[in-house]
């Protein structure tokens, strides 16, 4: 074996042997529910803040925002991060004080008291559900660099269906090592491992932007002079059309992904939905002591995304200099193992498994306690004590391992067939459940008398229903469900009217999230449930 290979290999064995290592250290001795799931509110909020970064930059961004920079040439994928940093705010101030207040261990709890059992069961179901979906599709953005790895090492491009095998393998590994320490630990082994990994994310990206500006030939100035098109370095895409009437805009802002009117309104909602009404994201921010901590570490989480998100598109602008190869598959992955030094390999590949690993960990413990408080204890073992149910969050994180694992070789499967691009996939799963999330949410939390079990429902399927018929989703399955002919021709879409446009990801929330709230505040929450929840505030 090559010697350089055996070094890099030795950098990513210590990693893992140090995120382990740490993991169940952190995380010894935990016996409650409290310290499995919340870390007994005991964590420090900077810890909380580096977590909230390693949860939210996955293995998806790591590389998928570099392939935006390199497929775009410029910032405008940036713009989302306006959207987070203002829907951060809102969330602050908005829904962590009451999460505190009513001391919930599941957000889905807060539900349960506002509105009743019907409500909650449906939202932990559709987190679940998501929640299992996104990570799994995240999950095969990791494995990229293993699969590009193994076939530098044995020096043969692999057929289709082998190189899905692979994917599967790596897969099963990179869950199987996160599992251990999370279901062992829980948060606490979480969020420690968020630190380390989060350290480590930062340095690799740093030298990454580093090394390329000293291999790209002139530096700095080289690539100015190569990146002389129109729309190359630009920061901001209004969308908006000088001459073009304005129904033609409105639709042709809907159906872009990166324009300033979906960073200061898509984007908010987006945010919103998954930093506010996810237990994946909320459960970190419930480890601080007190719900003033927690806001100082989740709003200058939003204020650190800017930075590193321009960072992640100047190393995809700085590839395509490099390369100058349009369409290329993975060119971040591709320049870690082709052009890093020896050693620096490994750190970079270490990198990209700590992101993995970071957003893995907390989506896994977050799936584990939201089944183990909304399902597990009330309807299949009502009275367990305390040592049962840990045990059972830590059986359910083996259970969702192994689900997302099966879900993340689909996603393999599909993706090295249709050579999709990553982001879309990953934040478009969100798009067609989470505005019904959002907009419950918001009607528990902005009154006091509206909402009901019977309306929320009503209220969530119809939000479902109008983002499914404004992405296109119906034509989508129809498609899917009828193949291209032997002669190639593509079937025509099921129904798509010229004036119906087909919103893009950013936009999906928003639009569920106006539906649901519009639908459920038509009904009148019973007054047994009000008197329930100020008896509840009043303690």
């Amino acid at each position: 074996m090559n010697p350089g290979y055996l070094l890099d290999g030795l950098v990513i064995v210590f990693y893992f042997v140090l995120i382990v290592s740490i993991g169940l250290y952190k995380g010894r001795g935990e016996q409650s529910m409290s310290a499995f799931a919340i870390g007994d509110r005991n964590i420090p909020w900077w810890a909380v803040l580096a977590s909230i970064l390693a949860a939210e930059i996955s293995a998806a961004t790591f590389l998928g925002a570099p392939n935006e920079g390199y497929a775009l040439r410029n910032f405008t994928y940036a713009q989302l991060a306006i959207g987070t940093i203002l829907a951060r705010v809102v969330i602050a101030f908005l829904f962590i004080k009451p999460y505190y207040d009513y001391r919930v261990v599941s957000i889905y709890e807060f539900l349960l008291l506002r509105f009743g059992h019907a409500t909650k069961n449906a939202a932990s179901a559709v987190f679940l559900a998501t929640r299992a979906l996104a990570s799994g599709t995240r999950l095969y953005v990791a494995a990229v660099v293993l699969v590009l790895g193994y076939e530098k090492i044995t020096g043969t491009k692999l057929p289709p269906l082998q190189e899905v095998s692979v994917y599967v393998a790596a897969l099963a590994f990179l869950t199987g090592v996160t599992a251990v320490y999370t279901a062992a630990g829980g948060i606490k082994a979480v969020v420690w491992t968020d630190l380390i990994q989060a350290s480590i994310m930062f340095g690799a990206l740093g030298y990454a932007i580093w090394t390329l500006l000293q291999r790209v030939p002139g530096g700095w100035d080289g690539a100015l002079q190569i990146l002389d098109a129109p729309r190359d370095l630009a920061f901001f895409d209004s969308g908006w059309v000088a001459g073009r009437g304005i129904w033609e805009n409105v639709r042709a802002i809907l159906e872009s992904e990166y324009t300033i009117f979906a960073a200061v309104l898509g984007s908010t909602f987006l945010t919103m939905a998954t930093h506010g009404t996810d237990q994946d994201m909320v459960q970190r921010m419930l480890t601080a002591k007190d719900h003033t901590r927690s806001r100082l570490a989740l709003i200058l989480s939003g204020l650190a995304d800017l930075p590193l998100v321009l960072c992640f598109l100047l190393v995809g602008i700085l590839l395509w200099v490099f390369y100058r190869e349009p369409g290329k598959a993975h060119p971040f992955a591709h320049f870690i193992l082709d052009h890093m030094p020896v050693g620096a390999r490994g750190l970079l590949v270490a990198g990209i498994f700590a992101t993995a690993m970071g957003s893995l960990s907390t989506a896994l413990n977050a799936l584990a306690t939201s089944f183990t408080e909304d399902w597990y204890v009330p309807y299949f073992r009502r009275g367990a004590s305390q040592n049962e149910v840990v045990r059972a969050a830590r059986w359910s994180t083996v259970a969702f391992s192994i689900l997302l694992v099966l879900i993340g070789s689909a996603t393999a499967y599909a993706v090295v067939i249709l050579k999709s691009r990553v982001i879309p996939i990953v934040l478009g799963i969100f798009g067609y459940t989470y505005g019904s999330l959002l907009g419950v949410f918001l009607v528990g939390m902005l009154t006091r008398r509206r909402g009901s079990n019977r309306g929320n429902l009503w209220a969530m399927a119809a939000g479902f229903g109008a983002v499914a018929l404004l992405s296109g989703l119906h034509n989508d399955l129809w498609i899917l469900a009828h193949p291209a002919a032997a002669s190639g021709a593509a079937p025509q879409p099921l129904w798509k009217p010229l004036w119906l446009p087909v919103v893009e990801f950013p936009w999906r929330i928003l639009f569920g999230t106006v539906v649901t709230f519009g639908v459920a505040v038509c009904f009148r929450t019973p007054e047994s449930q009000i008197r329930l929840v100020e008896e509840r505030a009043g303690r």
